[in-house]
């Protein structure tokens, strides 16, 4: 369950990956009823790949989903009726087909719907339906991220379960190809920016514990945590394990996943992480002690 994942050796697969992602997230931001912080917007990590929520057709004719297989190397879209279409997701195939495919698919079961096709959060600007320059697309390294992925979100799910505050779901973020879960304290808080994104997705206080496998700006896959907003006291915080630390140009705390895989207990060794961080930067930020207390507590049903 614990599979590496070199930064550099899957970059060009994580890059195309990421982008058909985006495809689906930008189905969801088109059609699915708006949410508080943008929580329409996220996809869902399934154990065949990514996946959107029941989307409305568009035509009115029910519902549909698409996602990305990661088994049978497919984009599927899926109408409530039963009507499928698969699209390939094989190697040297570019972005830009398996856009126009997808996007076609949707015509056919569900009706038009038009996307904004400009990438976001990413390192490249060639928007989605012209995208010729992500082609590479490896089936192993495609299964390895699906694999490592499905450890990470296992632990997420985790450290929500009994968390009596509101909280997310564990989300399969788009933009920035990561997992996260939110814990909010149910206050407000103001923005870190104007920019659209923050304006509407960081307006609550909240806790974040995610994962992702590797970017440009920290080309490790790892653990991430942060609060919202902070106080000067938490990057002082001790957390757990001795692998982790806070990283000032992130503004998080980070636990690589290498030291994650090579620990005697994989699952303990991140639980631990995202526990430690959460609970302590609850408190540091003055959050109800029982809300922070009931991380560390049993979910429903009590015997």
């Amino acid at each position: 369950m614990w599979p590496s994942l070199p930064y550099e050796e899957w970059r060009a697969t994580r890059d195309t990956l990421h982008a058909h992602t985006q495809v689906l997230g930008k189905l969801a931001v088109e059609l699915a009823p708006p949410e508080p912080q943008l929580q329409h917007t996220a996809l869902r990590l399934t154990v065949r790949g990514w996946e959107t929520a029941p989307l409305p057709a568009p035509n009115g004719s029910g519902s549909f989903s698409a996602a990305l297989d990661l088994h049978s190397h497919h984009a599927i879209v899926e109408h409530v009726d039963g009507r499928t279409r698969t699209i390939p997701l094989t190697p040297n195939r570019p972005v830009r087909d398996v856009t126009h495919d997808v996007l076609g698919a949707v015509r056919d079961l569900a009706g038009e719907v038009e996307i904004n096709p400009a990438p976001q959060e990413t390192s490249w600007q060639t928007p989605l339906d012209e995208d010729t320059e992500h082609t590479t697309y490896d089936p192993r390294q495609a299964g390895d991220y699906l694999v490592a992925a499905s450890a990470a979100a296992q632990v997420l799910a985790a450290l929500r379960a009994p968390y009596r505050g509101r909280s997310t779901p564990v989300n399969a973020w788009w933009g920035s190809f990561d997992l996260a879960v939110s814990l909010f304290s149910g206050a407000p808080a103001d923005p870190p920016s104007r920019d659209f994104i923050y304006r509407n997705s960081m307006n609550a206080q909240d806790v974040a514990v995610g994962w992702w496998p590797g970017d440009d700006n920290y080309p490790r896959a790892a653990f991430y945590a942060y609060a919202h907003p902070s106080t000067p006291n938490v990057p002082e915080l001790r957390v757990e394990p001795a692998a982790a630390s806070w990283n000032a140009a992130l503004g998080e705390f980070v636990l690589d996943w290498a030291d994650v895989v090579e620990s005697a207990d994989p699952f303990a060794t991140a639980l631990a992480f995202a526990r430690s961080v959460a609970v302590q930067a609850c408190t540091a930020c003055g959050w109800d002690p029982a809300l922070t207390a009931s991380l560390a507590g049993k979910p429903p049903p009590v015997d």
